[in-house]
């Protein structure tokens, strides 16, 4: 069996994902290990394609596999474990660049750590900043009050109320240290293929966005520990195939998933638990942001 099966979505993000492919690559010759990239392209236009192919015949470790649809982030990631044979599974955003990652030892982590069922690198944007979807709590009602009311930030560097108020970003967490946090970003996503297999991969009810929330919500019921691991890094570019696209339609089909993807994990998971009042805010709540955010 290969170690690691790396997978990639790619959707009109052709030099984007150039890229990628190029650095990881380089990083990959500069930390040999037995690996496959399998990059699951959703019916791009925009040259992508043309580029892929020309990249695997120089490229033996490459696969490419072109869906006859745009299936989704989900589902496109699915396609290509399915068509994968790694024992260790990297969900790998096509904006994101490694340049300094060593995936042995990433893989020594799980072999040596048998309660781990995921872990995430420190993922940085290109301010230098962590990306803080890379670095979550589960977006239970009173995390996602205190963020979206701004409690988190007033409250993110002062202890106890830290706690108290930043629990959707975890911000009482040390950035610098090793530690387990509830919800990764797919943009660098690292488990073990048993476990996808056992959940079934990315849920088939996301199109966009939330796949990542729901994976690790999954990973956690079966008793695993995800964690936040920052001796590696990697650089993501974020949101260059969706909500900051100046296609208005592209920009419009992205944000309805993005906001869809909140009420579809709430009501998976929360919705029983709380008043058919409650729950009525919740999706008011989400809808009135959705129209904000145009």
């Amino acid at each position: 069996m290969i170690d690691l099966s790396i997978i990639i979505v790619s959707f009109n993000t052709e030099k984007i994902t150039n890229k990628c492919l190029v650095n990881l690559k380089k990083n990959l010759k500069k930390y040999p290990l037995n690996y496959q990239v399998i990059v699951v392209d959703n019916r791009s236009e925009d040259g992508s394609i043309a580029m892929l192919k020309k990249m695997a015949n120089d490229w033996k470790n490459l696969k490419i596999i072109l869906a006859k649809k745009n299936l989704g982030f989900g589902k496109a990631n699915n396609l290509g474990v399915n068509n994968s044979k790694g024992k260790y599974i990297l969900y790998l955003n096509s904006d994101a660049i490694v340049t300094d990652i060593d995936f042995n030892d990433l893989i020594n982590v799980f072999e040596t750590r048998q309660d781990i069922g995921a872990l995430t690198v420190k993922v940085v944007l290109s301010t230098g900043e962590i990306d803080p979807a890379s670095h979550r709590g589960f977006p239970t009602l009173w995390r996602s009050f205190s963020y979206f009311l701004g409690f988190e930030k007033i409250f993110m560097n002062i202890p106890i109320l830290n706690m108290i108020f930043g629990g959707y970003h975890l911000v009482n967490l040390n950035l610098r240290e090793i530690h387990e946090i509830d919800v990764p970003t797919g943009a660098f996503l690292f488990s073990r293929r048993d476990i996808i297999d056992k959940i079934g991969g990315f849920d088939r009810d996301y199109f966009a966005y939330g796949e990542d929330i729901e994976m690790a919500f999954q990973i956690k019921k079966l008793g695993y520990k995800i964690i936040y691991y920052p001796l590696w890094q990697v650089l993501h570019l974020k949101s260059v195939s969706g909500l900051k696209k100046t296609d208005k339609k592209i920009r419009k089909k992205t944000s309805f998933h993005f906001y869809d993807s909140m009420k579809i994990f709430y009501r998976k998971h929360y919705a029983e638990n709380h008043s058919w009042l409650t729950n009525k805010l919740v999706y008011l709540t989400i809808d009135l942001k959705s129209k904000l955010a145009k």
